[in-house]
């Protein structure tokens, strides 16, 4: 069975991140729990044990423009499709952290609250935030200023002031509500020579 779980859904920054789990029948990863329940050394940790026990782990990402392009729900679908795509065999069977994914290339279950029931999505569920966190951390060091090895694009106080102060990215989301207000207030062209007057 194979877990599927996303991170990145709410910030106005940064992809949106998929992970697949497959773990072999009677295969128990101690300390995995809901991503958003640990310390981030904790699931760093637990991540590395869950890559040396799992059968398969895989990966899949949609980026900010994407994200723009064809709306945040189906960038989900996309990075999961990817991650999905990336495994080395077809899982027998998919099951997938809350509602059903209308475009999800293959059949799947949706279990509400999965990250805290079934196991292989809490791995998932950590696998996918580590990933994150990490490119989060990276694309700090690239564009300073806006506090994305703390906030991880999430739209924290500081992170707004810091798009007003200095504009847009090419990794901002500029059709989440947030960057609108901010497009709205004509801020100016950012870092990474991204527009800050409108438009995607």
């Amino acid at each position: 069975m194979a877990g599927v779980d996303e991170v990145g859904r709410g910030p106005i920054a940064g992809p949106v991140v998929a992970a697949v789990v497959v773990l072999a029948e009677g295969t128990a990863v101690e300390g995995a729990a809901d991503s958003k329940t640990l310390t981030p050394r904790r699931r760093a940790e637990i991540a590395e044990e869950i890559r040396a026990r799992a059968a398969a782990v895989s990966l899949g990402a949609a980026s900010a423009r994407e994200i723009d392009r064809v709306n945040i729900l189906r960038a989900t679908a996309l990075a999961m499709n990817r991650a999905l795509d990336r495994l080395p065999a077809p899982p027998d069977h998919v099951v997938v952290d809350g509602l059903p994914v209308r475009d999800l290339a293959r059949e799947h279950d949706a279990v509400v609250g999965g990250d805290g029931l079934v196991h292989s999505i809490a791995c998932a569920s950590i696998v996918a935030k580590v990933c994150r966190d990490r490119l989060m951390t990276r694309l700090a060091a690239r564009y300073p200023g806006y506090g994305w090895e703390r906030n991880m694009g999430y739209a924290t106080p500081g992170h707004r002031r810091a798009v007003g102060r200095a504009g847009l990215t090419p990794h901002h989301r500029t059709t989440f509500g947030p960057m609108q207000l901010e497009l709205a207030l004509g801020e100016g062209v950012g870092p990474g020579g991204r527009r800050g007057d409108g438009g995607t």
